[in-house]
């Protein structure tokens, strides 16, 4: 019944969920320099939009690449193969989506599911550190849920004290910052989403960013077939001569079981212009975050950041007190015109590919929201009097 109503507002809504964010200036600008013939495939502009981006996050290296998705695909490949890896158990959010998880699955980790913080629904600071004790795991995958910083200082005191090496899911958090410092910068990974109705977009598209060369040569080697031409030329020489390599042939030497995960130039081209914008993008959400919780917080359950942290939801997610509610909430926005879904995609552990592997993963807080959490729209399109508004057929259906 929820999913009919759902979908028959989607088709019409007046509040959408997401909004793009290239506006008929990006689309004019694009077909300006589409006028000058410009090489589309993966080139100067990408490289250009890589170091860009890396500026505005304060990372020394990134890699552009063809989804949000791609990119955790591309950091789990790059830590099994950097060698540095004491096991291959990973922990895993239960609140998250798909692709944070199924790439562990796909390469052969174990992955060990961790409850939802009371909070910010990452990962439960309790269940982490008695799973990182009984199963001793190299590798956590965190996520930074709906753009909600999660409690990084507490995080990256049980990294140094356990050793483990933190990929950093934020495709969610473009913007996110935790006390100055922004989400995506704490990782020795952390990956990126430029999917439509995200903080910014490329139409699809991804990012890594890190600071270790090891893991920077990795990226760029396993997003293009496994071949050295993107490297430094340093490093393609190294790599050359280790291996005694013919030089008609070092053009198509194959290092690595790549993949083709590369974006374009076209899309780079999008993403710089998107760039000078985001922090006006972000500050609007963050503005119409506040309103949210505000109107809302104080009768339903929502996430909560840590003290100094700023948050650039892509939605604005909520608990309802059971799934009865929910469900009239649903259906009184759907009357009205507004776009809801389920909160991310609930717990992850009570979905088929999870648990067809590894039985059902029930969690209290992430099983709370599973069943009563659901999005209200946020992006940078809002104003004031649509954020009210929607707080009120909220509220009154509740």
């Amino acid at each position: 019944m929820t999913s009919a109503i759902t979908q028959q507002a989607s088709l019409n809504p007046r509040w959408c969920l997401a909004q793009d964010t290239i506006d008929r200036q990006d689309i004019d600008r694009l077909i300006d320099w589409l006028r000058t013939y410009p090489r589309l495939t993966k080139g100067a502009v990408t490289v250009e939009f890589e170091q860009q981006w890396g500026r505005w996050l304060n990372r020394s290296r990134s890699v552009h690449c063809n989804s949000g998705s791609s990119a955790n695909l591309l950091m789990y490949d790059a830590v099994l193969l950097s060698e540095r890896l004491r096991n291959k158990k990973v922990i895993v959010p239960s609140v998250g989506w798909v692709t944070s998880i199924a790439p562990a699955i796909q390469l052969g980790f174990e992955p060990i599911m961790c409850e939802a913080d009371p909070d910010t629904f990452g990962l439960d600071l309790n269940h982490l550190e008695a799973l990182l004790q009984r199963h001793e795991p190299h590798t956590v995958l965190l996520v930074q849920v709906l753009g909600v910083p999660h409690k990084m200082n507490e995080i990256m005191t049980l990294k140094e004290r356990y050793g483990f090496i933190l990929l950093e899911d934020a495709c969610a958090a473009i913007g996110a910052t935790y006390r100055g410092k922004k989400v995506g910068a704490f990782g020795d990974m952390a990956s990126f989403s430029f999917y439509f109705g995200h903080q910014m977009s490329t139409i699809e598209g991804g990012m890594v960013s890190t600071d270790d060369q090891r893991f920077h040569e990795l990226l760029l080697m396993l997003r293009s077939h496994g071949w050295s031409k993107d490297l430094d030329r340093t490093v393609h020489e190294q790599l050359v001569e280790r291996y005694q390599i013919d030089d008609f042939h070092s053009p198509f030497v194959f290092y690595e079981p790549g993949f083709n995960l590369r974006s374009t130039d076209l899309n780079a081209f999008i993403g710089l212009r998107q760039l000078e914008k985001l922090d006006w993008m972000t500050q609007q959400r963050q503005e119409h975050h506040e309103q949210y919780v505000q109107a809302l917080g104080g009768q339903f359950v929502v996430q909560r950041p840590p003290e100094g942290a700023t948050v650039a939801s892509i939605s604005f997610g909520l608990l309802a007190n059971d799934a009865a509610q929910r469900r009239a909430i649903v259906k009184a926005l759907a009357g009205q015109g507004i776009e809801t879904r389920i909160f991310s995609a609930g717990n992850l552990g009570l979905h088929p590919f999870w648990i067809n592997r590894y039985g059902k993963a029930s969690f209290p807080v992430a099983d709370r929201i599973h069943h009563c959490g659901f999005f209200l729209p946020n992006h940078a399109s809002m104003n004031e009097e649509d954020v009210s508004f929607i707080s009120k057929v909220v509220l009154e259906a509740a």
